[in-house]
């Protein structure tokens, strides 16, 4: 879909495109100085999220990601730039949470995926069995080497709260390499954007629950929320959040905002504090150079 804006001769052009990428509808709004210019762009920042899903997606059985889930307990394997980079990003924010972000979760989300289509707790035995596989320090990294090293056999990994913020990240580079430098690129919750729209200060962003609308440029900005995504088991909402440590789905109804350099940085933040709370907000804040704008519940 492409939707254009004219703001006079010789002015740049606003022009509006949307996908669906990465299991959501990525948007991309730029101003460009023609249709031709506008297309190419969007299309490199689409191809962008495009690849960057056959990296990193837990659902394509080929994916570089699962090939890499597929080798755990093997040994060491090098991968590619892009997927070293979102998990050396993701272990260090395991690390600063002590473990309330873990991008070896992956068993304890596939465990919850079908206790929402059941309904129905997942057992004692399968959460014990899935946290056995679960840890932070179980993925060993080699800079030098560019490689991964899963230590136990049946490890998988999970991006979903950092692989879409590097993605759009990566879509405005993709704009740029195009020449378009004033772009806002969307996905989910997490959202990137360029240089200010022509004669403004920056994008004008709703944030859920903040005081006033954010005007932005040259930053990242995501919300993540515990009760976008729930099951409710015997009077209890369970979000697709899910605490790592505990194993189980996040029971507070906690929306997040965050505005950051970028949204590799503000996406999993947010979704840290989904699981930590107001009290993290400082030392996250100083630690990732970023600005939490809401962290509240929500009212059910």
């Amino acid at each position: 879909m492409s939707l254009s804006l004219s703001f006079g001769v010789g002015s740049p052009q606003r022009f509006e495109y949307s996908q669906l990428h990465m299991g959501v509808r990525v948007r991309v709004v730029l101003y460009a100085t023609g249709a031709e210019q506008a297309e190419r762009a969007a299309h490199a920042a689409f191809t962008a999220f495009a690849e960057l899903d056959e990296v990193m997606s837990d659902y394509r059985r080929d994916s570089e990601l699962n090939r890499l889930c597929d080798q755990a307990g093997g040994g060491a394997v090098a991968v590619s730039e892009h997927l070293y980079r979102v998990l050396e990003r993701a272990r260090e924010v395991a690390r600063r949470t002590a473990g309330a972000f873990d991008p070896t979760a992956a068993p304890l989300v596939l465990l919850w995926r079908e206790a929402r289509r059941q309904g129905a707790l997942p057992s004692e035995e399968a959460l014990a069995q899935a946290r056995s596989l679960v840890g932070w320090h179980l993925m060993l990294l080699d800079p030098k080497r560019r490689t991964v090293e899963l230590l136990n056999a049946g490890m998988r990994l999970d991006l979903g709260g950092i692989a879409k913020g590097y993605a759009c990240d990566q879509a405005l580079e993709a704009l740029r390499r195009e020449g378009v430098e004033c772009a806002l690129v969307e996905a989910g919750g997490d959202i990137a954007v360029g240089d200010p729209p022509p004669g403004s200060e920056g994008w004008v962003i709703s944030v859920p629950h903040a005081r006033e609308r954010q005007v932005l440029s040259r930053c990242g900005v995501s919300t993540s929320g515990a009760d976008a995504q729930f099951v409710e088991i015997a009077g209890v909402r369970y979000s697709h959040i899910l605490d790592p440590r505990t194993g189980y789905g996040v029971t507070d109804a906690r929306t997040v905002s965050v505005i950051g350099a970028d949204a590799f940085t503000t996406d999993p933040i947010a979704t840290a504090l989904c699981v930590l709370g107001e009290r993290s907000v400082p030392s996250l804040e100083e630690w990732a150079n970023v600005k939490v704008i809401s962290c509240r519940a929500t009212a059910r």
